[in-house]
């Protein structure tokens, strides 16, 4: 069982000061964080589950629903990639894999508040040569009852961002991760109306600050556009001025923590694992359980203890 570590101990085994992946650090952490309620606030953080039906998937989900609910969280929050393979499918081949998914969303005890993960958009590339979708994020959308991929609410004292961070290229990479000039704006406006104290959190599936190249493929590794956010710096510089204590991200499969000009920033793993074929870099099929405090943060990677059944060759 994983002990709570001391803010030493955490940043004793931190990635080049700043970071650690799960794989090689404690699964729990605590920190400090400033401008929070004294009430405690729980929150589940689940991303990257990429439903389908193959391999007994659907039991997977259901025994990762039944772990989250035994977390007894206040808010449970999803970070994308729910399903696998929209983008490059047709909406036919989808629907199966959104039902394995809804079950799993359901059976969730409360309001799930979602992502939008690339796999999530529907035939925006389809690679059997049928049309393209008009509007690949639909299916999302309608499944997840929304009416915008980018949003936020208020809650507990916490002010809530989900960013839309998948801008469809259909070139070598097919995506990148992006946060465009209408999402921008919007952003922009919507922290003008914050007192610089409220304690900000941010949910995106593809990741603005990440040290797993680094980790696992060395310092010079040139990152790929479709993995992480390209103008990270001019997102993060909106919030210059403002209290943002945690950016919740996914998309990279592995739990990674990184600390910079106090923010945490946590990469969630994944339902899936190594796309329902084990661990990924020492990463298990796991989730997210943080807690918020009085001027301190939480965080324990949940395993769910899930036995792949993929086969190796498929």
């Amino acid at each position: 069982m994983a002990s709570k570590m001391t803010r030493r101990n955490f940043l004793g085994c931190a990635l080049g000061g700043a970071a650690f992946l799960g794989s090689g650090c404690s699964l729990k952490a605590v920190w400090p964080v400033t401008g929070v309620r004294k009430r405690s606030l729980r929150l589940c953080f689940y991303t990257d589950v990429h439903a389908r039906t193959e391999w007994d998937t659907p039991n997977a989900m259901a025994r990762a629903a039944d772990a989250i609910n035994a977390r007894k969280s206040d808010m449970v929050m999803a970070g994308g990639d729910l399903i696998t393979d929209g983008f490059q499918s047709p909406l036919k081949k989808t629907v199966p894999r959104w039902e394995a998914y809804l079950k799993m969303h359901r059976a969730i005890r409360g309001n799930v508040y979602p992502a939008l993960g690339n796999h999530d958009l529907t035939a925006a590339d389809p690679e059997d040569g049928s049309p393209a979708a008009k509007n690949p994020r639909r299916v999302f959308l309608e499944r997840m009852g929304l009416d915008r991929t980018w949003y936020t609410f208020d809650a507990a004292g916490y002010h809530f961002i989900f960013l839309d961070a998948v801008d469809i290229t259909r070139d070598q990479y097919r995506y990148r991760g992006f946060i465009p000039a209408e999402q921008m704006e919007w952003l922009k406006q919507d922290l003008a109306k914050l007192s610089k104290s409220t304690p900000i959190i941010v949910v995106t599936h593809m990741p603005l600050l990440t040290a797993f190249y680094s980790a696992v493929k060395g310092s010079g590794f040139p990152v790929k556009p479709n993995r992480v956010i390209i103008n990270n710096h001019e997102v993060l510089k909106l919030f210059e001025s403002h209290n943002l204590i945690l950016v919740l991200q996914g998309h990279l499969h592995v739990h990674e923590m990184m600390r910079w000009r106090n923010t945490t920033f946590i990469t969630g793993g994944a339902v899936c694992g190594k796309w329902w074929r084990g661990n990924w870099y020492g990463t298990e099929e796991g989730f997210c359980d943080i807690t918020l405090g009085d001027n301190y943060a939480t965080c324990s990677y949940v395993d769910y203890h899930w036995t792949a059944k993929r086969p190796v060759n498929r």
